[in-house]
């Protein structure tokens, strides 16, 4: 009943918890019906509220009717008024967005600036229930997962929903019932955005088999959002026994993998946190029983079989430039950590082992030196073989991972590559009996 909305809607906030009563709350209001009977509602309870309203220019007078009509409540509740205008069209066209996008992103950011500028502790936007059931139905369409199937929740980080548990037409009839005037969004009309369409076409034929479907897809809702608690307890059980991290990288065991239960479930919330889609998750799959070296990449990762293991690694960003080395410089900053060079008379006890260290005859480097990834093609003459070998094959020699060929390092001298930092030095470069000067390079990973 309408006249009970009040009651409800300060019982649905201590229910919930959304805030204190002694707490100021921005209320974002655009004119509709449903952020108009939050407003009142929020005055008549009594609590501390101010009013933000955004015009995203996109609708021409009718847009400035809305700012105007917004502003005017506000005097008449004598409720705090922020309002700002946005160039949306612009907007989209510079970020390459849809408009849906740019108008939430416009939205949101400003409200923010608003609420810590004028020391507001929460963001209260009109939501209700059955603009909650529209969401759980589009991310079930879209395969979202449980995550997406608890409708709009009730609170998020600083914005709150205080309207979630009323139903649209009990709004309406508050409206009427208290003589509140609002405005009408043209583009609430139309059937071009997914939401409009589930709106006016897809729960009117839920609702004329089952006239009571809104409030039973909400109690529903409600029920999957206490399920999810003991799903993602379960779900992150799972993740301490799977996942192995090793600085910036992550190890799952296949095997261990392959016989998890339920296996589709648990290797979604895995790899969506690295950047997985539904379709990608399958493929990542089909690693489980691939050869060694094949990976799939997603947005932000790539993940790879190699050996017994799913490894994980992030993707670079930004290839790593090329450094030269002048005879004067002796301490190198570069992306695989830090070269010190220094030149010393031979020692012929004190030849170093580490393979961090690579001691050459002077008389065989040539500066300015190059330091660089290594690249396909690359070969040398490795320490101890009369013959050159490719860098690529010494790596797989090495059994290194490809994430780990990724990060290897070459020294070049003259257009030969003298040490694979690390890993061997060139034959052709190394102490003999007739080798005067030393040149030491000693390799510091970061």
């Amino acid at each position: 009943m309408p006249q009970q909305l009040l009651n409800n809607f300060t019982s649905y906030i201590q229910r919930q918890q959304l805030f204190d009563p002694s707490q100021k709350i921005l209320l974002a209001v655009s004119g509709g019906v449903d952020s108009v009977v939050m407003a009142w509602l929020f005055k008549l309870a009594g609590y501390h509220v101010a009013i933000a309203h955004c015009n995203f220019q996109l609708r021409g007078e009718e847009s400035v009717r809305d700012e105007n009509f917004v502003k005017s409540l506000a005097a008449q509740l004598e409720i705090p008024f922020f309002h700002t205008r946005f160039e949306t069209l612009e907007y989209t066209s510079t970020q390459h967005i849809s408009i849906q996008v740019a108008a939430r992103e416009l939205r949101y950011n400003w409200l923010e600036t608003v609420r810590i500028k004028e020391g507001c502790h929460y963001i209260a936007t009109a939501h209700h229930m059955q603009d909650s059931v529209e969401t759980a139905l589009m991310n079930f369409a879209k395969g979202t997962g449980i995550s997406g199937l608890h409708g709009i929740l009730p609170k998020q980080d600083k914005i709150i929903r205080p309207l979630l548990f009323a139903e649209k037409d009990t709004l309406i009839a508050y409206a009427a019932w208290k003589n509140i005037s609002f405005v009408e969004d043209s583009s609430n009309v139309t059937d071009k955005y997914t939401r409009n369409f589930f709106r006016h076409q897809i729960i009117p034929k839920f609702q004329e088999i089952t006239p009571a479907a809104v409030k039973n897809m909400a109690a529903t809702t409600d029920r999957i959002k206490e399920a999810e608690y003991l799903y993602l307890e379960a779900v992150e059980r799972k993740k301490k026994q799977l996942l192995i991290q090793q600085q910036d990288n992550w190890l799952i065991p296949v095997r261990k993998l392959a016989k998890t239960i339920p296996l589709g479930t648990i290797a979604w919330e895995i790899f969506k946190t690295f950047g997985c889609s539904v379709a990608q998750t399958q493929q990542v799959l089909a690693l489980l029983d691939s050869e060694s070296g094949r990976y799939v990449e997603t947005s932000s990762h790539r993940i790879i079989r190699n050996r017994n293991w799913l490894l994980i690694t992030p993707l670079t960003a930004i290839a790593a430039p090329l450094q030269v080395i002048d005879k004067e410089q002796q301490h190198i900053h570069f992306a695989g950590g830090q070269l010190q060079i220094k030149a010393a008379p031979r020692d012929h006890t004190a030849i170093p082992t580490a393979s961090h260290i690579a001691w050459l005859d002077a008389a065989q480097v040539t500066f300015p030196l190059i330091l660089r990834k290594w690249k396909q093609g690359d070969y040398f003459y490795p320490l101890g073989m009369p013959k050159k070998k490719k860098i690529s094959r010494l790596l797989i020699d090495q059994k290194l991972s490809l994430p780990e060929k990724e990060q290897v390092w070459v020294l070049e001298s003259g257009k030969r590559i003298i040490w694979v930092l690390g890993i061997r030095i060139d034959d052709r470069t190394k102490i003999t009996p007739n080798t005067q000067t030393v040149v030491q390079f000693e390799w510091k990973k970061d």
